[in-house]
Order: structure tokens, then sequence, then C-alpha cells
């Protein structure tokens, strides 16, 4: 699975691994927060996000399981409508705009991409083309899990994020 695989996207190759099919469970109990916002607002609004959501698990005594992550409801395009959202060790109850949520237990394709968030729209169209060379469908949701990021320097090669697509059909 860590093998890097090239895939071609117009004219330009953007490298994700090798996508591998996998069930995920059990189900795992987040706390999430809701972004609706136009796509020039997203940085800006994720971040004041983000900084909620870890501050309100931690004052209800809770903690992190695992990086953060995006939950988008439906494909982005000028507009975002997600969840932005961490596991978490036990359920959280609502305060401000952080509500208890789950990562649902479900069969996904799975791969790794690596630079910078400006290029996942490349990625995650790489992986929908290897998802459809398999003869496969998907929901229409997406999930980012943000492995590393800028909080470990600004080379975005060592950027990785993890992209999982729920698949039509049987799951877990």
């Amino acid at each position: 699975w860590h093998r890097p695989a090239e895939f071609r996207i117009a004219s330009e190759a953007i490298m994700i691994e090798t996508p591998q099919i996998i069930d995920i469970s059990p189900p795992r109990t987040t706390a999430v927060i809701r972004v609706c916002c136009p796509r020039e607002e997203l940085p800006c609004t994720m971040g004041r996000g983000v900084r909620e959501l870890l501050d309100r698990i931690k004052a209800q005594g809770a903690q992190a399981m695992g990086p953060l992550f995006t939950h988008h409801l439906r494909g982005p395009t000028d507009s975002f409508d997600c969840e932005v959202g961490v596991a978490v060790d036990r359920p959280v109850r609502p305060a401000g705009h952080v509500c208890p949520g789950q990562w649902p237990a479900m069969r996904v394709a799975r791969t790794l991409y690596r630079g910078h968030y400006e290029d996942l729209p490349q990625a995650w169209a790489a992986l929908r083309a290897w998802i459809a060379a398999q003869g496969l469908a998907a929901t229409g949701e997406m999930w980012e899990c943000y492995i590393t990021g800028p909080e470990i320097g600004s080379d975005a090669s060592a950027w990785r994020t993890e992209l999982y697509l729920p698949l039509c059909g049987k799951g877990v």
C-alpha cells in the first residue's frame, strides 16, 4: 500500500499511493463542527472551527484519538458543506458549535495523497478515476484525514492526507 502510483489528470501528475478497498469497522466516536462557507473563506473558517473544536473537547475532559478530518457532505464547488472533526475517547456533549458525531462503519476506497491542500481536487479526481477503472461507484461523500500538514513545516511534499471515498453496494 505504500508504493506510490502516478495518475495523470489533465496534463498534471498527482501523486497518490495505490488505492485499497477496505472496510472500516467499528464506527468511531467523534466530535464535529459543521462548516458551510464559500471556498475563499474556508481556510479562516476552518481555522476558527478547529480551535473551537479542540478547546471544547478539552473543556469536557475528552481526548483526541487521532488526526483532524473533514467529512464533505457533498463534493466541494464554489462553496463547502462539511464537518470538521476528530475521533475522541468518549462522547462529547453539544457545546457552542461542537456536536457529537460518528465516523461510520463503511466500505471505502482509501489512498494517501502527498502535497499541498490546493492540489487535493486533483488527488480526488485521481482516486475517482481509479474507482471507475475498478468498475465501482462512490456514494458522493468524501472523508479527508490530515495525517501531517502545515504544522510540520512549509514543505508541502511532507504533508500527508488520507482520502476515503465510501463505496456504493456491499459494505461492512
